[in-house]
């Protein structure tokens, strides 16, 4: 009697919700945590015993002093592709597992195919690719109009766990790019194909073959509509590094930005430019975010932004419009909207020189990259100003810094990384905030650093400055 009385408590029926992983306590027709309607599906859950002592066993390594232990193995080999192995922190190491997510159409497939062909070419070792949402004929089509065709660049479509180790153990490779685990099924565990228990199940395993085998595994996710990784939160935590692959579908740019990174910096990007020939690592993208002017143009001021610890020199532009009757509008494209609702309502209150409360106002970067730092403050409301009092900045000129709600210009971090890299794109004035070259090395040769407090001080040293350039 107390027999089965204990086994009925080991084991009793649970419902699990396969889209998110809720576990409501009973069968429902939709998942009330995420929506999705004949996602509840029953589980088996085992109640272990509380007070069970667990019995040692021998281990099968045993453990070393740190100072005897290799790290070689560890070492990063690098892809061939620079920008990637920069956000990797040198390369991709044996045995690591990346999991690369962007949104559909960004480019995910035609970076990593470029990097299994590097792979190939100069790490020594076989390259895999499965693809679970592509014929191997598609898969070709595209590697020829990239140039990545190489004897040992293999390429298998499955959409099987099982299938893909066996694929695993012909090839034997170094290098194996799943593209995507939420295509993949493994067999014996319940839920569909991308389903909470089943992304779970295949990583699982694909860590711990990975780990065994020495093979730098690189899986591609899907994301969510507010661009998160699709699928259980343990996927990240699972993997040794998180990617995202960004970039907007009408722009040339891509960023890679690093998220959760085991072996380096997690805060690293790495540029890269698409193009009709595949895609291309941009060492210094800078370029892409200036617009040159033959003359000099209202409406632009130029700052410097950090991504992630790569300093960047961005255009802002603005266009003040007519008057209008009732509500003007507030449009951006590349900046955050309610920091330029901020910046308009300081502007127009601090420096009583502009009205822009029934004009309507446009603000915008260049080439794609999207600003939501307050380190661009400044030059966004420089290049109001400029707009709305018809003066040109002088193209020399670079701001930056934050704006307060008092007008003042607030300190921004990696103020020594923005002025060494305007410098060498031949910026000669940079407006900062007051006291941001203390316990720096200094201003750059051949720039005049002039610390501003507040608005008002910025625009009258703008205007200095842009008469001084007329002036030559």
């Amino acid at each position: 009697m107390t027999s089965s009385r204990t086994s009925a408590k080991a084991a009793r029926p649970a419902y699990v919700c396969d889209a998110c992983g809720h576990q409501p306590p009973k069968w429902l027709g939709r998942c009330p945590e995420c929506g999705e309607w004949g996602s509840v599906i029953e589980s088996t859950v085992s109640v272990g015993v509380s007070g069970r002592v667990v019995s040692s066993r021998m281990p099968s390594e045993p453990a070393r002093p740190i100072s005897q232990i290799s790290a070689a193995p560890a070492r990063a080999v690098p892809s061939g592709v620079s920008e990637l192995d920069r956000v990797l922190g040198g390369g991709l190491v044996p045995g690591a597992v990346v999991l690369l997510a962007g949104e559909p159409g960004v480019g995910k497939s035609t970076l990593l195919l470029d990097v299994a062909q590097q792979w190939a070419t100069g790490a020594g070792t076989p390259s895999l690719v499965v693809s679970g949402e592509e014929s191997v004929s598609q898969v070709r089509l595209r590697a020829e109009r990239l140039g990545a065709l190489h004897e040992r660049l293999f390429l298998a479509a499955e959409n099987d766990l099982g299938t893909v180790i066996g694929h695993l153990d012909a090839v034997k490779p170094g290098l194996l790019v799943l593209d995507s685990v939420q295509t993949v099924s493994a067999p014996g565990t319940e839920g569909v194909p991308g389903g909470v228990t089943q992304v779970r199940a295949v990583t699982a395993a694909l860590v711990s073959i990975a780990k065994e085998r020495g093979i730098a595994t690189v899986l591609v996710g899907h994301v969510t509509k507010d661009g998160q990784v699709a699928g259980p939160r343990v996927l990240e935590h699972l993997v040794d590094v998180v990617l995202h692959f960004e970039g907007d579908k009408h722009s040339a740019l891509r960023l890679v930005r690093g998220v959760k990174n085991r072996f380096g910096a997690a805060d690293e990007v790495g540029c890269f430019e698409m193009h009709e020939g595949g895609i291309s690592s941009l060492p210094d993208p800078s370029g892409l975010f200036l617009t040159r002017y033959q003359e000099p143009v209202p409406g632009t001021c130029v700052t410097v932004a950090m991504e992630g610890r790569r300093a960047l020199v961005t255009e802002v532009q603005a266009l003040i419009g007519a008057e209008v009757q009732g509500s003007p509008r507030r449009t951006v494209s590349g900046l955050d909207s309610a920091r330029l609702a901020m910046v308009l309502a300081v502007l127009e209150r601090r420096t009583k020189q502009i009205k822009l409360y029934n004009r309507e106002v446009f603000a915008a970067t260049v080439g794609g990259i999207r600003l939501t730092e307050p380190s661009a403050d400044l030059a966004m409301a420089l290049a109001v100003a400029s707009g709305g009092l018809d003066l040109a900045m002088a193209p020399t000129l670079v701001a930056i810094g934050e704006v307060g709600l008092t007008g003042e210009i607030r300190r921004v971090s990696a103020i020594g990384r923005r002025l060494a890299e305007a410098a060498r794109l031949g910026f000669r004035v940079a407006l900062v905030p007051p006291g941001s070259l203390s316990g720096e090395a200094g201003a750059p040769k051949g720039m005049e650093v002039i610390e501003v407090g507040d608005l008002r001080s910025a625009l009258q040293n703008a205007a200095r400055a842009s008469a001084e350039h007329s002036a030559r």
